[in-house]
């Protein structure tokens, strides 16, 4: 008897074929009650779920966070408490390319993790720059567009870009980090992540801070060229999946020393700039970096679709000890995420094996489609109720606090001095950036600006780059030469 295991119908029963369909004879019609037939062929139609609007092209990996420090005087989270260790995901990802975009595109990088704590999955959505192009969540989809293709040719567009980024000023800082090296990392595994938006952590005793995160990478940060970059993009589209996937796969486990920046809580309100802005950075001369431990990812995913296409990572996902802050762009994306998972995988997406918390779920939620996870029928699905069903937690209505502390919000908010658009971008270019970085990042913008074809834009590109820094926006309408 061959031990060779039966194909089988997706219910499980025996079928004897898998080559030839059932006809009306040896070469007649195929008949509509060849269900096996059918079956395969409609489940192929279905394979593809939508693609994400923005993020598409990414890949991803299993490992653990380990906490070496002593962060708890700032935040409760289990997950942060000394010697926690929490199995994490992390999703690495493109920006603006679609699904087989290459690797090595000029774009920021996503850096998604999840950590499956103890108390609740906890999301950080970041990319791997501590900066973003926007501060206000309303223009986002207006800047995706501006990113993504003509609606005629289907084509990106230099003119749309530039037409949108010198239009809206406070793109500058990030601009300036696209167009240098970090528009273009080696590997994912040779680039920093960042949480990006400023969060809110909160201590045992209720003690609140405004926290930043950042992943330094342990493998040194590196980076292509801009013409490596073209050619690995012809020669190995999936250039950073591979790598990234072989590393692991060869033993060579890759990690990020996690540190963060805290600021008091009431410090908000009268620091030099709004502290809540996406487009800013806290020097680290007022807010030094504290380490808190070690992210290190050691295992594949054993099925690309099931375990980093179906993965829904949210801001919205947030566990004790750790909550929002008045980021406008935080605030957005905390809706538009889990939005997006609920259309793109479905209503019941966070029952996904990958999605789901390792800890028990008390939900009320019930019912929709393709739901497989529920309660006992004696438990009540309503609340409150009098039967002994889940209860909310009171002592955790305080962990958000800031929304009801409109004086704090609105100082924090009020325009200071260093609240302009330019100085952050012009800082990281006089002072952080060598000369050779400085000459590499004329090169790159020189070269994106050349494919502008409306004179009146790129004056306002060169006047864009002068704001930034002067001398830098003198030797970008140089290197054009038009």
């Amino acid at each position: 008897m061959s031990s060779t295991p039966h194909s089988t119908t997706n219910s499980g029963a025996p079928v004897a074929s898998d080559a030839h369909s059932l006809t009306v004879g040896p070469d007649g019609p195929i008949v509509l009650h060849d269900h096996y037939l059918v079956e395969k062929l409609a489940q192929f139609n279905r394979e593809r779920v939508p693609e994400r609007v923005v993020h598409a092209k990414g890949g991803g990996a299993f490992g653990v966070l380990e906490v070496t420090e002593d962060v708890s005087q700032f935040t409760k989270a289990a997950l942060f408490q000394p010697g926690a260790r929490t199995e994490a995901l992390a999703r690495f990802s493109s920006v603006a390319g679609e699904q087989g975009s290459p690797d090595t595109w000029r774009d920021p990088r996503g850096f998604a993790l999840k950590f499956y704590s103890t108390e609740g999955n906890y999301d950080l959505v970041g990319n791997n720059t501590p900066v973003f192009f926007l501060r206000d969540t309303i223009k986002f989809p207006d800047f995706i567009r501006s990113q993504k293709r003509l609606p005629g040719s289907n084509l990106r567009d230099h003119d749309m870009q530039w037409d949108f980024w010198t239009l809206s000023p406070e793109s500058a800082h990030q601009v300036t980090w696209l167009m240098g090296d970090r528009g273009l990392p080696r590997t994912w595994r040779n680039m920093d992540g960042f949480g990006s938006h400023t969060y809110q952590w909160i201590n045992a005793g209720g003690e609140r801070f405004w926290v930043k995160y950042h992943f330094r990478t342990d493998q040194g940060h590196e980076f292509l060229s801009q013409a490596d970059a073209d050619r690995i993009a012809g020669e190995d589209a999936d250039h950073h999946i591979r790598d990234l996937y072989e590393a692991i796969a060869r033993g060579d486990a890759p990690s990020w020393t996690v540190h963060v920046q805290v600021m008091p809580y009431a410090d908000a309100a009268s620091y030099r700039f709004n502290p809540f802005d996406l487009t800013k950075v806290w020097p680290k001369a007022d807010y030094p970096l504290i380490k808190v431990g070690t992210l290190r990812l050691d295992r594949n995913p054993e099925n690309y679709f099931a375990q980093i296409e179906q993965a829904a990572f949210e801001p919205s996902n947030f566990v004790p000890g750790i909550a929002a802050s008045p980021d406008k762009m935080l605030l957005g994306r905390i809706f538009s995420y889990a939005d997006a998972h609920r259309y793109r995988i479905g209503t019941n997406y966070a029952q996904l094996p990958v999605n789901a918390p390792k800890n028990e779920v008390n939900s009320y939620a019930k019912d929709g489609a393709m739901r497989f996870s529920y309660a006992s029928p004696e438990r009540p699905v309503y609340a409150p109720n009098s039967h002994g069903g889940p209860a909310a937690e009171p002592s955790l209505v305080g962990d958000a606090g800031w929304e009801s502390d409109g004086e704090m919000v609105r100082a924090a908010a009020t325009l200071h001095a260093e609240d302009d658009d330019f100085g952050q971008a012009g800082t990281l270019v006089r002072e952080v950036l060598d000369d050779a970085a400085r000459d590499r990042l004329v090169a790159n913008i020189a070269g994106h600006v050349g494919n502008v074809t409306i004179d009146e834009l790129r004056q306002r590109v060169y006047a864009y780059w002068r704001g930034v820094d002067e001398t830098l926006g003198k030797r970008v309408e140089a290197a054009v030469g038009r």
